[in-house]
Formats: C-alpha cells, sequence, structure tokens
C-alpha cells in the first residue's frame, strides 16, 4: 500500500482562504451599478475580447480587478476617478488591495498581476454577447442528487457569477498545476454556454435527460459561440477542448477551479449559519475602536443586546 504522505497533493492548500474571499464577489453590490462585481466582471471581460484584447490581456486585468476587489469592493478605478483621484493615486489604492491578499500566490505571477493595475491596459469595449445577459439571469440549480429532491439555497448564484470566478481561479491555480492561464481563463468564461439557452437542473436533469444531454448542450453552446465573430470564435473553442477531462494541466487547473467553486458556495450559506456573535462582536469588532466605543458598549450592555 502507498504511503499517502508520499503522494503528491492535487491542489495548493495555501490559496485556500483567498478563494474563499474572492467568492464573496459574486455577493458584493453597490448602489447605481447593476448585478454582483463578479457578474459585472464577467461582462467586462467579454466585452474587452470582443473588442480585439488578447485573451491574455484580459485575463490578467480582470484576475487583478477581482483581487483587488477582494478588499477595496467596489472602490474600484472608475470610483477612484470620480472621487478625485489621479491614475497614480488610484493605482496605490488598487495595489494596496491586491496585496492584502495576493502573499500565497506565485511570485511571478503576483507581479504580472500587480502590473496589471499599475499600468492597466486601455481596453477596447466591444459589443456584450446576447449570452452574457443570459447567463447573469440563469440561476445555478442548487444541490441536486438522481433520485432525491432538490436542496435551494436563496438567493442563488447566477451561471455568469459561477463562471467568473472560476476563471478567476483558474488563472491563480495555473502555477500549481504549470497550465497556460489564459486556455484555463477562457475556458472558464465559456464552460457554461449552453446554460444561456438551457435551463438548470442540475446533475438530476441532466441524467434525466439521457441520451439527449449531450447533443442539447452541444447545440447549446454553438448557438452561445455562434455570437463571437470567427476569429475570437475559434480561440474560445481551442480553449474549450480542454474541458472533458484532467488529461492536460489546463483540464485539470479548470477543473479545479470548478470543484472548489461549486463547493466553496454551498459553504458559504453554511458559514453564514453558523455565524456567532462572538465571532462578529470579537473576532471582526462590529462595533469598532473610536471615540464614542466606550459608549456604544455601555449601550449594548444595558439593552441586553445580543
Amino acid at each position: 500500500m502507498a504511503d499517502s504522505s508520499q503522494i503528491e497533493p492535487a491542489a495548493p492548500l495555501a490559496l485556500r482562504d483567498l478563494l474563499v474571499e474572492l467568492g464573496d464577489l459574486k455577493r458584493v453590490r453597490s448602489a447605481g451599478r447593476d448585478g454582483s462585481i463578479a457578474e459585472r466582471l464577467f461582462a467586462q471581460g467579454w466585452s474587452a475580447l470582443t473588442g480585439g484584447a488578447r485573451p491574455e490581456t484580459v485575463a490578467l486585468d480582470i484576475t487583478a480587478k477581482a483581487l483587488a476587489a477582494a478588499r477595496l469592493c467596489d472602490l474600484d478605478a472608475a470610483f477612484l476617478a470620480a472621487a478625485g483621484l489621479d491614475e497614480t493615486q488610484a493605482s496605490d489604492i488598487l495595489v494596496a488591495g491586491l496585496d492584502a491578499v495576493s502573499e500565497p500566490l506565485d511570485p511571478a505571477l503576483r507581479e504580472r498581476l500587480r502590473d496589471a493595475l499599475r499600468r492597466p491596459a486601455d481596453l477596447p469595449a466591444g459589443p456584450v454577447p446576447a449570452f452574457v445577459g443570459a447567463l447573469a439571469q440563469q440561476p445555478r440549480a442548487g444541490v441536486t442528487c438522481p433520485g432525491k429532491p432538490r436542496i435551494l439555497l436563496e438567493p442563488p448564484e447566477n451561471h455568469a457569477e459561477h463562471c467568473l470566478v472560476v476563471a478567476v481561479y483558474g488563472v491563480l491555480l495555473s502555477p500549481f498545476y504549470r497550465a497556460d492561464p489564459t486556455t484555463v481563463f477562457l475556458a472558464a468564461m465559456a464552460h457554461h454556454f449552453h446554460n444561456a439557452a438551457m435551463p438548470d437542473a442540475g446533475f438530476t436533469g441532466e441524467m434525466l435527460l439521457g441520451d439527449h444531454l449531450w447533443p442539447i448542450v452541444g447545440r447549446c453552446s454553438q448557438w452561445a459561440l455562434d455570437e463571437l465573430e470567427s476569429e475570437l470564435r475559434e480561440t474560445v473553442a481551442a480553449a474549450r477542448l480542454v474541458l472533458p477531462d484532467d488529461a492536460t494541466a489546463e483540464g485539470r487547473a479548470f477543473h479545479a477551479a470548478d470543484s472548489i467553486d461549486r463547493v466553496l458556495q454551498i459553504a458559504q450559506h453554511l458559514r453564514a449559519a453558523s455565524l456567532t456573535m462572538d465571532t462578529v462582536l470579537g473576532e471582526m469588532e462590529l462595533v469598532h475602536a473610536g471615540p464614542v466605543k466606550a459608549f456604544q458598549d455601555r449601550v449594548l450592555t444595558d439593552m441586553r443586546i445580543p
């Protein structure tokens, strides 16, 4: 019997906490902006791709923005400029946001991502394909298993959010698998093309479709691919070739990212349900240090809160 201590790890544990934090981009929203940060980054990425930006540039730009948003949320370049900061001041803040979470990353990748914020690419804004909006409107199925009732957890994520987070995870995981991050990013951004048209009934629904499943998935995926001009369509189709299995480094990076996101999405609901006031008031300092903290503490004590 093989010694388990000699088995190479299948994923980098050091990235776990960062991936958990990045998953919350599906749930961060701001006034005046439609959708979550993840949903909007998904649309930005596809707009840049249809506008003619190099896929490698888009992968780094979107991933860097996601890392900065992990702590800064929607205090992004557009807001900072509107608030009166110049480009250098804004980039300093964005890089600080990235630095706050990126210590576990591969050093070379981290530097490339920092550079993407220091010297942001002037990404063209091409037309947003119709499948982007459709995926943003398509809820994920929840927890399903053939022969058993579905477990729904509200609010559900949508497919645009899932694809974006898997794409970002894939870029961050790529050095571990020695995979090409651009291929993994494109594959992840396109891996649920079929759900732009196909409602998500989960594993249960897929099994009930039987032999009809893959022909339907193929037709629905092609409808989305056909929205792209020929050169981009060929590039995306080539990246999607890594999706069926883990035979390539890119396939392993994608499937690691996909499975991590699917399970962390459920873990987020469980984490919220088990949250305690000790964590909120103690560890997270909900009533935080300041000139009125002593008074606020007395108010809570006298009101017997919590």
